[in-house]
């Protein structure tokens, strides 16, 4: 579970620094391509992450742009297959979160002389409780993947059992083709559990913000 969940939160972690002003940007902002830019990131969101993987393996290989690194096969290596995954979903349910904010709300936040920022501040509060979904849309994505991880990551564990880069995704399916199915049914349920209970989390303080 350690690993699953550090994986996965500083991929989240680093897609949303990424996306959130990739989305701010394209939602008040025009520009050349930026329709391009849009598609790119929507068809991102339902890029095979098999190939994402594989893409990923190749830049972390010793014959890739990263091979230095010896990246291959460690967690940081799956960090970055799931920053991948994570950032098309994260960028494009924010920026309809932002443009999907009314224009009252905007031409309210002129006409009392706020400025682009003040504007901008305004409509990004609006739009919260879309980014904060778009963000668990995100992680949900990274803490649920296999195939990629497992490509870039080995699913390894050392002699003494503990994991390396094995994650609870990839314990599951092998588990279920080791025919420990009782097994691989509890990690299920831990998963299931884990994705909840940072959905409630979020939930929780999106309560207390709204009460205040």
């Amino acid at each position: 579970m350690y690993v699953s969940l550090y994986v996965s939160l500083i991929a989240v972690t680093l897609s949303t620094l990424f996306s959130i002003p990739v989305a701010i940007v394209m939602g008040f902002t025009e520009f050349p391509g930026k329709q391009l830019v849009k598609s790119i990131i929507n068809t991102g969101m339902g890029f095979p992450s098999v190939v994402v993987g594989l893409v990923v393996l190749f830049v972390v290989s010793n014959q890739g742009p990263l091979g230095p690194l010896e990246l291959i096969f460690t967690k940081e290596a799956m960090i970055i297959s799931q920053f991948v995954l994570a950032t098309p979903p994260i960028a494009a349910i924010s920026l309809a979160a932002i443009t999907g904010v009314s224009d009252d709300v905007r031409a309210a936040a002129r006409v009392l002389g706020g400025t682009r920022i003040d504007v901008a501040l305004v409509v990004l509060k609006e739009a919260r409780y879309g980014i904060a979904t778009a963000i668990l849309a995100g992680f949900g994505r990274a803490i649920s993947e296999v195939g990629s991880v497992l490509i870039v990551g080995g699913n390894i564990t050392s002699a003494d059992g503990i994991s390396k880069t094995r994650t609870l995704t990839t314990a599951i399916q092998l588990e279920a083709r080791q025919g420990q199915y009782e097994t691989a049914m509890i990690l299920g349920a831990v998963l299931v559990v884990l994705v909840l209970t940072v959905n409630a989390i979020v939930v929780r303080f999106g309560d207390r913000e709204v009460q205040r």
